[in-house]
């Protein structure tokens, strides 16, 4: 029976929580035993529910593409993938796929799959992007051509993230059937989830015989179970625990900088309307003090917008457009008419220390300058209703963009769009909204690169944030992991998927 697009995305779990077993004795009969930090909420393949859960869908579906261990794209369920000189995109898709119960993988069932995702009541996490999409050509089992609007150079990269899981378009809408190395062999609810390696996968993959997450919701108890070794790997290594981690001889560590933390506004009412007052926070506040405070060292500066350094798009002036200056954040106060002060109010929460101790000290260095901020730290849920309906003057946040294109950042850049608890509030940036639109159609690389440089620019005075700091993002592993990759900056929170090409050695 072919599920409705409706019923598909409202199912509760994807698969039924089965009880399920492991011992330590398991680890050295190809059991990866990994720590999770949250049980997934659910494992519906487009909707997102978290990182963690992400890291499960990566491996019993498939994605159109992905990235390898350098952080490029690379063919999944397709075997090429290339821009065509009307601005479409043609995707070849590996005549040798198949889902995991037998069937082939053909172009109705990636068509199918962009339909769902783009339908008017969809709730999928890719659904505006995909909405662009105005015609899908078959011209037969293996080939894709998607037509949009306007050009889009970064399409490829929405078939990347962990919410593009791609199913068999005759899946039960309880039970979608992927196309992964790994299927689900059992779960206990809130504890953990057992995979076990799908027989004679055509990618010739996974290197292990299965993998057991095993929740541990408290950092330090996570911490505690990868340096006792009752897991093998574990992700979101607390940054105070990084060096225990690096000094134990039978451990090592995996980390990057891709996520960050930001200042959003509500940019509805009052001073944070002003855009100079924006800017103001922006040059308030020592970063370094959030990245000893919130992260023991473990992270950088962020002075600009969050664009990788290595990548194109960066550029170390521009970097440091919002450097700590106490004396231009009084000044720009006093040009919007508030140079005497005023109080204002800081969301954060008290669930993550991160949050809170980086939300301390901006309340700090804002008072350095005459903005008295009074904290407000509720439990995460109530942060983020709070900061979806725009109950808020300052907040704090921290995010990943999606990937490394500059692209990536709409989500997180563009006020304009749907509200949400990660960006600001009402604001204006429409030069920074249009830029980010210009460089998406623009399909030179040399253009792109000069138009978003102007984005930067634009946003250094518009200011729908403010980047504060990168913080470094870590996996722990026992020596003997072999073949996993924290992949570069904004794509480490996708590095689940290399799980898939882990083994013990």
């Amino acid at each position: 029976m072919t599920p409705t697009r409706r019923a598909l995305l409202a199912a509760g779990a994807a698969l039924p929580f089965l009880r399920g077993t492991a011992t330590r004795a398991q680890a050295s009969n190809g059991i990866l035993r990994f720590g999770l930090s949250a049980f997934p909420p659910n494992l519906q393949p487009w909707v997102s529910t978290g990182a963690s859960a992400g890291t499960v869908k990566m491996l019993i579906h498939r994605r159109l593409v992905s990235y390898d261990s350098k952080g490029e794209l690379r063919g999944e369920l397709a075997e090429s993938f290339a821009r065509q000189d009307d601005g479409s995109w043609l995707f070849k898709l590996r005549p040798d796929a198949k889902f995991q119960n037998g069937e082939p993988v053909t172009a109705d069932d990636i068509k199918w799959n962009i339909e769902q995702i783009a339908g008017e009541r969809s709730t999928a996490y890719m659904r505006a992007q995909f909405q662009q999409v105005t015609r899908i050509e078959t011209p037969d089992q293996h080939t894709l051509r998607l037509h949009t609007g306007e050009p889009v150079a970064s399409l490829p990269h929405w078939f990347a993230g962990y919410n593009m899981g791609l199913i068999w378009r005759k899946s039960e809408a309880n039970a979608p059937v992927g196309a992964g190395p790994f299927r689900i062999a059992g779960q206990e609810r809130g504890t953990s989830v057992d995979l076990v390696a799908v027989p004679n996968h055509y990618s010739g993959l996974p290197k292990l015989k299965g993998i057991r997450f095993v929740v541990y919701a408290d950092e330090n108890l996570r911490a505690a179970a990868l340096q006792s070794g009752d897991v093998d790997m574990i992700e979101y290594v607390p940054w105070q625990s990084m060096n225990m981690v690096e000094a134990e001889p039978r451990l090592k560590l995996d980390a990057v900088e891709g996520p960050f933390m930001d200042v959003l506004f509500n940019g509805t009412k009052g001073p944070f309307a002003d855009a100079r007052v924006r800017r103001a926070v922006a040059h308030a506040i020592r970063r370094e003090d959030i990245v000893k405070a919130a992260f023991f060292g473990r992270g950088k500066v962020l002075e600009g917008l969050p664009i990788v350094e290595g990548t194109p798009w960066y550029d170390a002036e521009l970097a440091r457009g919002w450097a700590y200056d106490p004396a231009r954040s009084k000044a720009l106060l006093a040009e919007a008419g508030v140079g005497g002060g005023f109080s204002t109010t800081i969301l954060a929460t008290a669930q993550f220390g991160m949050h809170k101790d980086t939300a301390e000290v901006v309340q700090q260095h804002l008072a350095a300058v005459g903005i008295q901020a009074e904290l407000r730290l509720p439990d995460w849920s109530t942060r983020v209703s709070l900061g979806t309906r725009g109950q808020y003057e300052i907040a704090i946040h921290g995010v990943s963009a999606e990937n490394n294109d500059p692209d990536g950042l709409t989500s997180v850049l563009d006020p304009s769009l749907s509200p949400s608890h990660g960006r600001s509030f009402g604001v204006q940036a429409p030069r920074t909204a249009a830029l980010l639109a210009e460089g998406r159609r623009e399909l030179d690389q040399a253009k792109r690169v000069e138009i978003y440089k102007n984005m930067q620019r634009a946003a250094l005075e518009e200011v729908p944030l403010v980047g504060l700091a990168w913080r470094s993002q870590g996996y722990g592993m026992a020596t003997g992991v072999q073949g996993f990759t924290n992949l570069p900056g904004a794509l480490s929170t996708t590095s689940g998927a290399m799980l898939e090409a882990t083994y013990f050695g």
